[in-house]
């Protein structure tokens, strides 16, 4: 039950407190958690680039539905996704998963060539939409670890995508901004949400049996 306590407990947090910052141990198992998360293929096709420095985050400001969020955090979290698949990324992944384990490179080469055969027939549109969704299982993770760590979290995506990928470098990394999670602590007083009761769809009415 503590992981159900620990998702009541949490709520996309409208104002932080900029003078308590994130430890580097419990910022580590954050991010530790989103590169467990599972993906397709395990390709695992996007990075998180993590903002800490102030005056990276007031460039960035610029261009947030919620800026004081942004300028407040502690840590913003860019999960940014590959912009397009290719041979040599997936047989890059599958090289690290042979070595790793002691196999014969080519050792799943049955498996990757339909992978390159799959999005070979596809646009870097198609790609990135699919790169895109994976990150955000990564993003659910890394907002249940912060929960357990009783660090507050917000996921965004209300931000300038091409400003942010601009100020990060991105696009020289092959790398698209999907979303934002900013990660603190609430400031009670300013934070509205705080003192409301967490509203979800009744089970019942969530929950659709067949």
């Amino acid at each position: 039950m503590a992981l159900l306590e620990d998702l009541k407990w949490r709520h996309a947090v409208k104002a932080y407190d900029a003078t308590k910052k994130v430890s580097e141990q419990d910022l580590n198992k954050i991010l530790e958690a989103a590169r467990l998360a599972p993906t397709s293929s395990g390709l695992q096709p996007f990075r998180i680039v993590v903002v800490e420095d102030q005056q990276l985050k007031e460039k960035m400001v610029q261009g947030a539905l919620n800026p004081d969020v942004m300028r407040e955090c502690s840590h913003v979290l860019v999960f940014a996704a590959w912009d397009h698949y290719s041979d040599e990324k997936i047989d890059a992944v599958y090289d690290r998963h042979t070595d790793e384990r002691e196999l014969p490179r080519g050792r799943f080469g049955s498996y990757t060539d339909k992978l390159k055969e799959l999005y070979n027939g596809q646009t870097s549109e198609q790609h990135f939409a699919h790169t895109a969704r994976q990150s955000y299982i990564a993003l659910g993770i890394a907002m249940a670890q912060a929960a357990e760590l009783k660090v507050d979290s917000t996921p965004a995506e209300g931000f300038n995508n091409a400003l942010v990928d601009d100020i990060l470098e991105l696009k020289e990394l092959g790398l698209k901004s999907v979303s934002l999670l900013y990660l603190g602590y609430r400031d009670k007083e300013r934070d509205y949400l705080s003192h409301m009761k967490k509203v979800r769809i009744p089970m019942e009415e969530f929950i659709i049996k067949k």
